[in-house]
């Protein structure tokens, strides 16, 4: 009897709790555990669990505050008017994994902000990860969620919109329902809208209905979609998605990827994407850069202190105006395809600057996002419709350390071989570069000119060392030197308009007193560089008629010219000119007019020195650009010997 008494009194008590138990009691425990794991305080106003094989936890009046030390003013980091959660609490008894079936969330609110410094928004560094399982997800209902997200030092400014709806009557991918995300506001100064789509049913134990993705961004000119399914959505895994990009500016993707890109024209990009290892592979891309095509993969892969991208590319056909962004000039031409109006307004732009080094800097500090290894090779090249074979580069980012070895062109049986190396010291790079002129055919180089007659071989090398952070900081600082030769060049006239550009050219041949037709034996030339100014240390152009002797400088600080040119008769027909022809001008705009008065003195007694004579001491460099035998070693010691050299 008094053992039913005291079961009796159990069931009471029992009841009693279950009728009269306030779940309330145990907020104060709650929110301070949520408050640990998300970094900021959390208080929620009720708390109700309905027990039972499926437990439900409600919560209501969720406010979550913004981290310590950030400004009062500005406003709460969240707010949820209600969560629901479902939990299997056999799932978990047995198999110890937190299985929520469903999660339903009504009206959340967040506000994420950028302030004095600090943000709102990052997570203390304990919540990157952890050893126990992950928990599995089931249905997520979103009703009437909205953030407001405004980060100055980003230039961003936009608000989202996040939603669930049903899933069309015939949908095959979002069956389960569907999250809506919207976005519309400036992201990084430039408009931009966005709308995701992706899956409500978050729990994947059918392998054979993969979590489905549908995502279009725009931001300013940049167009991006992703679409197709991932298998695992918490972690991206089993990832089969394809990957769209088109835009004005592939630089303008480091915004969106975090990778820095240098200048390109238009251009439009597809290919696959998929997610292993803590890593994204953009595969099997193909599409357009400006006027080139483009196709290979791109590998990012996780990385201490930074990350590595590697990247194998290639082209069939390649325009180099289109790289012309990597030595921070203007890429593309004016008939370069998809330019919009404010490419176009660029383009006008860049070809009416006076002048011709690109003065856009690189950007050191952006070079230690990431450390970036880069294989390229263009199949076939048009460069100002002038046919080259090819050109291999291989670009190392090494810890903000840019390398390209090689930079190889190959024109014919010959090559243009470089390596250069540029080094960060202070946020200012460092350069130096080395490139060598071998056995180039000039008949190839010309073939786009249709006036040019005869072959040709050019050779030679060049070195330059510099500071700066740009191609006209690094040149008007520079150090070094070039030597280049030209064996049998064809006709004098020909090689002064096609190669030089010099549509006076005939104006100045008969000044200079030389038949147009005159055909070349050889061309020497050996000039230094010193702290951005070009000496030239000799230049020689032997025809069968007469020597043109060349001297002056070039100030690439301000890329002016002041170049004099004299004739040296060959033979009695041929009569050299009291007064040489002065190049003046700059770089892009060159002028050319005959000299005058005491600087016609001081050049003709240069000449008349013998000092402007290429040296013989040029002669193993020569061989080594254009081969043991040629015309130009031959014609060099006749011309110092005084004797004409006439090649049969």
């Amino acid at each position: 009897m008094r053992g039913l008494r005291i079961l009796g009194l159990v069931v009471v008590v029992v009841l009693l709790v279950v009728v009269f138990w306030r779940w309330d009691f145990l907020l104060p425990f709650v929110d301070a555990a949520a408050s640990s794991r998300l970094g900021h305080k959390v208080t929620i106003q009720h708390l109700h669990v309905r027990l039972g094989g499926t437990t439900v936890i409600t919560a209501t009046g969720i406010s979550i505050a913004n981290p310590d030390g950030f400004p009062a003013s500005e406003p709460a980091f969240g707010s949820i008017d209600q969560l629901i959660v479902a939990v299997d609490v056999g799932a978990y008894i047995r198999h110890q994994v937190l299985t929520l079936t469903s999660i339903e969330v009504d009206h959340p609110v967040f506000n994420i902000r950028q302030a004095d410094g600090h943000n709102n928004y990052t997570l203390p560094a304990s919540q990157s990860g952890g050893s126990g399982k992950p928990p599995q997800l089931g249905d997520l209902i979103i009703n009437n969620g909205t953030a407001s997200v405004i980060m100055p030092a980003e230039k961003s400014d936009f608000r989202v919109t996040m939603h669930t709806a049903p899933a069309p009557a015939d949908s095959k991918l979002f069956s389960g329902g569907e999250i809506v995300v919207t976005a519309d506001g400036t992201y990084t100064g430039a408009p931009v809208t966005g709308k995701f789509v992706g899956g409500a049913l978050l729990s994947l134990r059918d392998k054979s209905a993969p979590y489905p993705i549908d995502l279009h961004v725009q931001n300013g000119s940049t167009v991006l979609s992703l679409q197709g399914t991932v298998l695992d959505p918490a972690d991206f895994a089993g990832a089969r998605l394809k990957l769209s990009l088109a835009g004005q500016n592939m630089a303008n993707l480091y915004q969106l990827t975090g990778v820095p890109i240098p200048s390109t024209p238009p251009y439009s990009l597809a290919g696959n994407v998929d997610y292993a290892n803590g890593g994204f592979r953009f595969t099997d891309i193909a599409g357009r850069v400006g006027s080139s095509d483009l196709e290979g993969s791109i590998i990012e892969t996780p990385g201490s202190p930074r990350r590595q991208v590697t990247a194998v590319l290639s082209s069939h056909r390649v325009d180099l105006t289109d790289l012309a962004g990597f030595l921070g000039a203007t890429p593309g031409k004016a008939s370069t395809p998809g330019q919009d109006s404010a490419t176009q307004k660029a383009q006008a732009a860049a070809a009416a600057r006076p002048n011709l080094l690109p003065k856009t800097p690189l950007n050191p500090p952006r070079l230690n996002v990431a450390n970036i290894d880069l294989r390229y090779h263009g199949g076939h090249i048009i460069n100002g419709d002038v046919p080259l074979d090819d050109v291999v580069v291989h670009l190392i980012i090494d810890n903000g350390r840019i390398t390209l070895n090689p930079l190889n062109f190959a024109v014919g049986t010959g090559t243009i071989a470089s390596q250069i190396d540029l080094r960060p010291v202070d946020g200012v790079l460092h350069t130096a570069a080395k490139i060598d002129f071998r056995n180039l055919p000039l008949a190839r180089l010309m073939a786009a000119t249709h006036s040019f007659a005869g072959d040709g071989t050019l050779g030679g090398a060049a070195y330059v060392t510099g500071t700066g952070n740009s191609v006209a900081e690094i040149m008007g600082h520079g150090n070094g030197g070039a030597k280049l030769f030209l064996q049998h060049g064809g006709d004098i006239s020909a090689l002064l308009v096609d190669l030089a550009g010099l549509q006076f050219g005939d104006a100045v041949l008969s000044a200079l007193g030389i038949p147009q037709k005159a055909p070349v034996n050889c061309i020497v030339s050996d000039f230094t560089l010193t702290n951005g100014q070009i000496d030239t240390k000799a230049f020689l152009v032997a025809t069968t008629e007469a020597n043109i002797l060349g001297s002056g400088t070039v100030d690439l600080t301000d890329e002016t010219l002041h170049l004099a040119l004299r004739t040296e008769a060959t033979h009695i027909s041929i009569g050299s000119l009291s007064t040489p022809i002065n190049i003046g001008g700059t770089l892009k705009h060159p002028s050319v007019a005959p000299a005058a008065g005491p600087l016609a003195e001081k050049a003709g007694a240069a000449v008349a020195l013998g000092v402007l004579f290429p040296p013989l001491a040029l002669i193993p460099t020569i061989r080594l650009g254009l081969g043991d035998k040629n015309a130009c070693v031959d014609t060099l010691a006749s011309v110092r010997a005084g004797t004409p050299h006439n090649p049969k």
